[in-house]
């Protein structure tokens, strides 16, 4: 069950149904949003329906959702949200592009892969300073100079950061510099880590575990969207099957259930998805015609010379191409980049 409180509500009136919801043996988590409070009820729903919620004070309406997931159902917001990141804008009215290095190596790498993203038409700076990776022998970022470096190419481009945060207790000082935290595939059920970046302010890209099914990715966002950040963009990144032509499998299907199921915006990172640079424009353009929300890429000047999944990155030229694609399909399906 989730309460929808009025934009007139006051703090007494949300403390209220919390203290008669806690009475019912019941927990309530509240996220304020810009323009109303929403409470999630959590706990025996048979006792809240015996509750007169509507009467209380600073309701507006009650909303019973069948769903695992309330916060994040489409029931909540028949209306898809819409996430702003700094100035860029995350949502169905347009198409986003999301570019940068996968890894932040030096400054000059980093800088370079910025200057190629402005280029191509992106409006958002992607770059790992933390990099959790299969093999503890391989290049794990940069840490701290990583995200002073991710500053200095934003100050630069003025493209707002999107940067992975893999430990609850560095959540405060990656939002510190980040405009949007990244929580990666092998993070999306660290439930401590969802709780805390679910308290902050900042938006959260939320990437699809590589087994995970679509229900339990949508039940990850809750735990974030419970603690009262409900911007929250989930990012489609492939999922593992018996396949093994590609590094996985691409799910563009699991994608738009995604967006039927939930109101918050889909991307697509055909980039880790496919693991094979030649793969991700084709991908890329799949992504834009199937509906998706906006694309996640990795750039490099010099992919062979990567410390991190160089197979994938595009060059600055390869993105420049596809950032043309990307603007001419979307002009055709009346979308915008």
């Amino acid at each position: 069950m989730v309460v929808v409180m009025k934009a007139t509500a006051t703090e007494d009136d949300i403390e209220h149904l919390e203290e008669k919801v806690r009475e019912a043996g019941g927990e309530a988590f509240v996220s304020r949003g810009k323009s109303r409070t929403i409470i999630g009820l959590v706990g025996d729903t048979a006792r809240f329906t015996g509750m007169p919620i509507q009467t209380y004070q600073g309701v507006d309406h009650v909303i019973l959702i069948g769903k695992p997931y309330k916060m994040v159902a489409r029931e909540l917001h028949p209306v898809p949200t819409t996430v702003k990141v700094g100035p860029a804008a995350v949502g169905r009215e347009s198409f986003s592009v999301i570019a940068g290095p996968c890894a932040v190596e030096s400054e000059e790498q980093a800088m370079r892969a910025a200057r190629a993203a402005v280029d191509a038409g992106a409006t958002i700076l992607r770059g790992g300073a933390y990099k959790p990776r299969t093999s503890p022998y391989s290049f794990q970022g940069l840490g701290q100079r990583g995200l002073e470096i991710l500053a200095e190419c934003r100050a630069e481009t003025g493209l707002p950061v999107v940067t992975e945060v893999i430990e609850s207790r560095d959540v405060e000082h990656v939002a510190e510099v980040a405009d949007c935290l990244q929580i990666g595939t092998r993070n999306m059920q660290n439930f401590a880590l969802l709780k805390e970046v679910g308290q902050t302010q900042k938006p959260v890209l939320l990437k699809r575990g590589l087994s995970a099914t679509v229900e339990e990715w949508l039940m990850a966002a809750e735990y974030i969207a419970q603690r009262g950040n409900s911007e929250i963009i989930l990012c489609e990144r492939g999922i593992r099957t018996f396949e093994t032509a590609t590094r996985n499998t691409l799910d563009l299907a699991g994608m738009v259930v995604a967006q039927n199921e939930s109101h918050l915006p889909v991307i697509v990172d055909p980039s880790h998805a496919t693991g094979q640079h030649e793969l991700v424009a084709p991908m890329a353009r799949a992504a834009l015609a199937a509906g998706a929300d906006g694309v996640m890429l990795d750039v490099h000047h010099a992919p062979t010379e990567a410390l991190c999944d160089g197979a994938q990155a595009l060059t600055p030229e390869e993105l420049a191409t596809l950032g043309e694609d990307l603007t001419t399909l979307a002009g055709a399906l009346d979308r915008r980049v």
